[in-house]
């Protein structure tokens, strides 16, 4: 192989020597082809099972190089030429050639090739068959992930299983749902259930591009199939019913799910307390944090955060005061989102002198970080302070920022956002 690509036809990595380089090499198998046949058995240490004047050979080697160079019609004349030359590729070299193809955009060849090993003796391992649908994935080429399910069902069916848990985790995350529904109706024709990684996977992919009822009743397959819920595709759930405000609907999944599962963390109670805090029923919001206390899960930043927020929208200042306090009892430490509410609350009602009262017990000299959980701005957003400090940290040159100096930062901002405005 070594002497293939060095001998006549150096391959190189320029495309602008690309055309120059196929020239060569079809001048080369055009004038010598026995030759390069007998140097490619010589050199490649070719497979030496002989059947007459046929021979069956292994040229894997010197396709994968050529499809790493993006040279496919370079590996169509090899093929073209040993086949003329009586060398049959076997299975190896035929999945190197469809690969090839593949993952360089030539979907007809590869469809040709594929179409050879299933009318032949060989059968796909899964291997080559996920290394092709992770090449139509890479060119956006979808229908043919859903043709090789279909395929794979009618000459191989043991293997459909695995072809179609590959191709709906190729297809949903693609957002590609009419073709992975297709897909899992293929499996349902033949009465073969999906695993419960699949199932999983499906219950987020339709949460993320589908509509709620879709997301619902995939989640009831899921029930039904016996498989407990995880936190990924819990949290993908809950995320779809925030951004759509279902707060209702959000509530009964998870009282469904169950309250009271202790792996999760608070990720349940604190996701029906947002959808209080979005609503700003405040009453409801407080049962439901007795509740939450009630059945031993102790509350964390994000459950304070989110009476914060609610608090500081409403400017109710002692319940944000009596929040911070209960953080501090509990030794709860404040982050950037927790600032954030005290400083909105106060300059929305021009009450920035008596900010000094509230920072007195805060540790102003702490560097700024974000630990709250990102479900909670997809309801109530990021205030302005927020805002403000995620910009000048991502921007500004000084690296030991505190929450000081950014309040120093936005206090400045402001007063000159009023003089402006005034001496106009």
């Amino acid at each position: 192989m070594s002497t293939l690509l060095t001998t006549g036809f150096n391959l190189s990595h320029h495309r602008s020597f690309r055309t120059h380089r196929l020239k060569l090499l079809s001048r080369s198998i055009d004038s010598s082809s026995s030759s390069i046949s007998r140097k490619l058995i010589k050199n490649s240490k070719l497979s030496g099972d002989f059947s007459g004047k046929i021979k069956v050979v292994d040229y894997a080697p010197l396709i994968e190089s050529l499809s790493k160079r993006s040279l496919p019609e370079v590996a169509h004349e090899v093929f073209i030429r040993m086949k003329s030359d009586n060398l049959v590729p076997n299975y190896i070299t035929l999945s190197a050639l469809m690969l090839c193809f593949a993952e360089n955009g030539s979907v007809h060849r590869a469809r040709s090739i594929w179409e050879e090993m299933l009318n032949s003796s060989f059968v796909p391992d899964l291997f080559v068959i996920s290394k092709l649908i992770s090449a139509y994935e890479q060119i956006g080429c979808f229908s043919e992930v859903a043709k090789i399910t279909k395929e794979i069902g009618a000459r191989h069916p043991k293997l459909l299983p695995f072809v179609c848990s590959l191709a709906i985790c190729c297809l949903g995350k693609n957002a590609q749902l009419e073709l992975m529904e297709d897909t899992i109706d293929e499996l349902d024709s033949k009465g073969i259930s999906l695993d419960a990684r699949t199932c999983k996977a499906v219950v987020r992919y339709y949460s993320s591009f589908s509509t709620l009822e879709k997301m619902e009743q995939a989640y009831s397959r899921l029930k039904k199939s016996g498989v407990a819920v995880e936190e990924e595709e819990i949290r993908a759930v809950l995320l779809a019913y925030l951004k759509q405000r279902k707060f209702y609907r959000l509530r009964e999944f998870c009282s469904d799910v169950g309250l009271g599962r202790r792996k999760l963390g608070n990720v349940l109670w604190n996701s029906v307390l947002l959808s209080y805090a979005a609503e700003f029923k405040m009453k409801s919001l407080q049962r439901e944090l007795l509740g939450m206390l009630g059945t031993g899960f102790s509350p964390d930043l994000t459950t304070f955060n989110i009476r914060t927020l609610a608090f500081s929208r409403m400017a109710l200042f002692w319940d944000l005061h009596l929040t911070l306090e209960h953080m501090r009892r509990l030794k709860i430490v404040p982050d950037l989102v927790t600032f954030g509410c005290v400083v909105d609350a106060y300059m929305d009602k021009r009450l920035s002198r008596n900010l000094e009262f509230v920072y007195r017990r805060m540790n102003l000299d702490d560097p700024p970080v974000v630990l709250t959980d990102p479900l909670v701005f997809e309801v109530m957003g990021k205030g302005d302070f927020h805002l403000s400090s995620e910009a000048v940290l991502e921007f500004g040159q000084r690296k030991n920022w505190t929450y000081r100096k950014l309040i120093g930062v936005y206090l400045k901002k402001k007063f000159r956002r009023d003089q402006i405005f005034w001496n106009y």
